[in-house]
């Protein structure tokens, strides 16, 4: 059993984003991990590993500093890693990077891949079942649980306060919730590995499939009109009460004028 996993490595927030002219991320100004449901994603075809002994590979598509994710991913116990990166596929939306991905895809072998349900920097949840299209696959997104049933996965999908239960034939898609699992950790041995671990590369020119016209930042439809950083609250208004029911009715007239009560 072969599995790909589509992993993401993504800015870390909580150490602020930085933009380019175009309104594109500055990816290689901005400390970076993997994505959090992608991991969930990885951490579930390991267990598939473990239980019936199938071949993982990670996938990533950005800049070369994204080895370090593959990297990552080798050292928790992941089989092989490729990387796509080219500075043409620069800049690309969700559409131009599912053509891309699938493009890469399409030079391996495989009977299931799961990708994470979004992205923290995009949150469109868009790549996952556009990868599934191009490959012409059934894609079961939103997983909570996978099991394996002879030649079909089992999957317990989320679903507004409740779930389905569905089944597909493979090769077919799927898209992970940070919530499928706890990830495990990398271990010595698995770093040991991953810093001797050969990378495969893709460029441009290995892709299968794919026209020039929709990759990278000219094949992307999506426009980004306007980018910024967190929004900076102001200082708000200060009022010091001169006693404990000044303060009082003046929290209790606020509300009154915005009518809250």
């Amino acid at each position: 059993m072969k599995v790909i996993v589509c992993i993401k490595q993504v800015p870390d927030t909580k150490g602020g984003v930085q933009f380019n002219p175009d309104g594109t991320l500055n990816r290689g100004a901005m400390l970076s991990i993997m994505n959090p449901d992608d991991k969930a994603g990885l951490e579930a075809a390991l267990r598939l590993k473990d239980e019936y002994g199938a071949e993982v590979t990670v996938l990533t598509m950005g800049l070369p500093k994204a080895a370090d994710v593959l990297q990552e991913a080798i050292a928790m116990g992941a089989d092989k890693g490729v990387l796509v990166t080219d500075r043409v596929l620069g800049g690309a939306d969700t559409w131009a990077t599912s053509t891309t991905i699938a493009g890469a895809l399409r030079k391996l072998e495989y009977d299931l891949i799961i990708t994470g349900r979004q992205a923290i920097d995009g949150d469109t949840a868009q790549v996952g079942p556009q990868i599934a299209e191009h490959l012409g696959l059934p894609v079961i997104s939103y997983a909570q649980e996978i099991k394996v049933d002879g030649d079909s996965v089992i999957v317990k999908r989320q679903y507004d306060d409740g779930y389905h239960m569905l089944k597909a034939k493979m090769p077919c898609l799927i898209t992970a919730l940070s919530e499928l699992n706890e990830p495990r950790y990398m271990t010595p041995g698995g770093i040991f590995d991953a810093v001797n671990a050969e990378i495969t590369t893709f460029g441009r020119a290995d892709l299968v499939d794919v026209d020039d016209s929709n990759i990278g930042l000219k094949g992307s439809p999506t426009k980004i009109a306007k980018a910024s950083d967190k929004v900076r609250k102001g200082a708000g208004e200060k009022v010091v009460p001169d006693s404990p029911e000044d303060a009082v009715n003046y929290i209790v007239g606020k509300l009154c004028e915005k009518h809250v009560i």
